[in-house]
């Protein structure tokens, strides 16, 4: 129990830090720039979300692959939520298949940006130990 204790709290970390960096990007317009309309507000009802679901996908570090490299498999790992959000998520908001909707390279920023996740939460799990 006190390992998905530390996982969960290290996908919540993983994903405030992935948050930041999205509303940063697009707060600074680096998003609208790349023609990709992600540009969200820093508000609790689009970051609460995005933390819970984080800690719930980082459960999946139980998996016993890579353990002692826990930087491959944070990164290995945030390509489950971005093929979640590309291929299910995004078509089902309207946004076409890997969000082309919102901008040809979304699919990029959608890596990026889990990418970020699954390192910070992985560097989280590391401290903890």
């Amino acid at each position: 129990m006190n390992k998905l204790f530390v996982f969960f709290t290290a996908g919540c970390i993983g994903a405030l830090a992935n948050s930041l960096v999205v509303w940063f990007f697009g707060d600074i317009g680096i998003t609208k720039m790349a023609g990709v309309a992600i540009s969200p507000a820093l508000t609790s009802q689009w970051l609460y979300p995005r933390i819970v679901w984080g800690g719930i996908w980082a459960l999946l570090f139980i998996l016993p692959l890579f353990k002692s490299r826990l930087l491959l498999k944070g990164s290995l790992l945030s390509l489950l939520p971005s093929i979640v959000q590309l291929l299910i998520l995004f078509p089902n908001a309207g946004n076409d298949m890997g969000g082309i909707a919102l901008g040809l390279l979304t699919p990029v920023f959608v890596l990026f940006f889990n990418w970020i996740w699954g390192i910070v939460a992985a560097i989280a799990i590391r401290m903890a130990r």
